[in-house]
């Protein structure tokens, strides 16, 4: 289905009229101060279109293709002004022969780039304006990605810029976003957009502009400070226009123009190209498992590209897991789904996609450690076929002749088909109920001495004997018994046997809990002030002194 659009063909609107002499009052002089010659297009405008449908993540090619863009309709000055001054917006939306060159190559030369941001705006705008209504700012700064990232949620500009709100690292991370080697926040599209309404009310606070909060967002405060500095104390836009760097002089234009583009594009015979793909009908749910996005795909036959454009912020199609959980979104359809296969999922294909190895001192020693985590080792097993070698089948299991016939106590290279071999020794994991008992105890023992002990448990599963557990943890069946007063071999599927008795170091006494709740509301206070010790520092080596812009603008 395609948005309807109409082909304006009035010349001046009716709301407000402006006479001539208005109109020339909008158009720079020969010596104003504003050369629209002396900038730099802003990084949205410039993008390739090619490489955004990429980077969009959207399918536009079996679209139906009742779209057709006309041709462009050129207004007079005066239909410009008075849409832009009719537009409910507490923001200044001034024109003058800047902003015009800005809204000429959105309306003609960018008029294809238009018609795919209104389609993508329709996902993205619904979540800018719920972040920035929850923050009390203007819903127009929707259109502030438009010039920053044309929308592409994995955007990096030239200087390392990131995201839909075109992120630098120290910033995004003085605002609360992760960046690591999987997981970049800052390509998240709700997350960023949060962090980016939180860092717009704060230049508010120090400006009380918006046209200088834009400008700040773009080159950070100390050029604008530098800017308002060596214009004499100036505080308007316009008139600190030639002072501000080359790449912010044009930000604030590019901005009105696309405010007014997104607004009155169908008057431009400009027409939204539809996608056929499910961009709405979606949901959130916590992982803190490690996981694949091709598990994900194959199990619940989500297409890859869908879970890429869902789900930006991974960066290697991996979400880490681990004590702390991740954000994953998926279509509604398909939630429940996650939740009853979560663990078939999680198992998929695992060792395919996850080879970082937990323990290599099999490499080092020749032999695998046997207490590896306070767990054990599994043996995994080869059957011989016909034609196989000790090299192949050493090759095969990434190890070698030397290993296998230490395992496996060969005494030559001899084998023979139909023998089973051990290949690999695998670890077996601490259960949760081991881990918690470990967690406990080591908790116990932070204020004992060293030369006591701690016990190691092991919960037995269905088929184990005592022999087994002996092997698997290098120990005996008579210590076995002896550590849990057993009178037989016999052992109950569910109970956790001592199988280890570690010495525990000398460890510095705990902390009294007074002083470690004093601790927790320093850092809580610590953390509240980090925006305002972000801002000071980019306000450092500014020429015009914080406070003489605003008295206490960080309190």
């Amino acid at each position: 289905m395609f948005k309807n659009f109409v082909v304006f063909t009035l010349t001046v609107m009716s709301f407000v009229s402006f006479s001539e002499a208005q109109i020339q009052m909008f158009r720079p002089q020969s010596d104003s101060l504003i050369d629209k010659d002396d900038e730099i297009v802003p990084e949205g405008l410039s993008g390739n279109l090619n490489t955004l449908l990429h980077e969009w993540q959207l399918e536009f090619s079996s679209a139906d293709k009742n779209c057709r863009q006309g041709l462009n309709v050129v207004f007079h000055d005066s239909v410009y002004m008075n849409r832009l001054y009719n537009l409910p917006t507490v923001m200044e939306m001034s024109y003058n022969e800047v902003v015009r060159s800005y809204i000429d190559r959105y309306s003609d030369r960018n008029r294809n780039m238009v018609g795919y941001l209104a389609t993508i705006g329709d996902y993205y705008f619904p979540m800018f304006e719920q972040a920035l209504d929850k923050y009390g700012l203007p819903l127009e700064l929707k259109y502030l990605p438009v010039i920053e990232s044309a929308l592409n949620p994995i955007a990096v500009s030239r200087v390392g810029a990131t995201g839909l709100w075109q992120f630098m690292l120290k910033t995004g991370q003085s605002y609360g976003l992760e960046v690591n080697s999987l997981v970049d926040e800052r390509r998240d599209p709700h997350k960023a957009t949060d962090a980016a309404a939180r860092y717009l009310l704060d230049l508010h606070k120090l400006y009380e502009d918006w046209n200088l909060v834009i400008a700040a967002y773009n080159c950070g405060p100390g050029n604008v400070n530098k800017a308002i500095s060596r214009s004499g104390g100036k505080r308007d836009y316009w008139e600190i226009y030639k002072y501000l760097p080359k790449e912010t002089r044009g930000y604030v234009p590019a901005f009105i123009a696309a405010t007014y583009i997104m607004n009155y594009y169908p008057s431009h015979n400009i027409c939204a190209v539809e996608s056929n793909n499910d961009m709405i009908a979606m949901d959130t749910i916590h992982v803190n498992k490690q996981l694949h996005f091709k598990q994900i795909s194959d199990v619940l036959s989500i297409p890859m590209e869908k879970l890429r454009r869902m789900n930006p912020q991974y960066k290697m199609d991996i979400i880490p897991g681990g004590v702390q959980s991740y954000v994953l979104v998926l279509p509604t359809n398909k939630v429940l789904a996650f939740i009853e296969q979560q663990d078939t999922i999680t198992n998929y294909n695992r060792d395919t996609f996850f080879t970082h190895r937990l323990n290599t001192d099999q490499y080092i020693n020749s032999s695998y450690s046997s207490n590896v985590s306070s767990g054990g080792t599994q043996n995994v097993y080869y059957k011989v076929k016909k034609g196989d070698n000790l090299g192949k089948i050493a090759q095969r299991n990434h190890t070698t002749v030397a290993q296998l016939k230490k395992w496996n106590n060969l005494k030559s290279n001899m084998i023979s088909a139909g023998k089973s071999l051990i290949v690999q020794k695998k670890v077996v994991p601490v259960d949760d109920e081991t881990i918690k008992d470990e967690a406990i105890l080591a908790d116990n023992a932070s204020t004992k001495v060293s030369g006591e002990t701690k016990n190691i448990y092991y919960k037995i599963k269905k088929g184990d004997s005592l022999s087994e557990i002996a092997d698997r943890f290098g120990t005996s069946v008579n210590q076995l018994k002896a550590w849990n007063n057993l009178k037989s071999n016999r052992i109950d599927m569910g109970k956790s046997l001592i199988v280890k008795k570690e010495s525990v170091p000398i460890i510095a006494e705990k902390l009294d809990d007074s002083k470690t709740q004093e601790t927790k509301v320093d850092s809580t206070n610590n953390q509240s002030d980090i925006i305002s010790a972000y801002l000071n520092n980019q306000l450092k080596g500014a020429d015009i002194d914080s406070t003489a812009i605003k008295g206490n603008v960080l309190n």
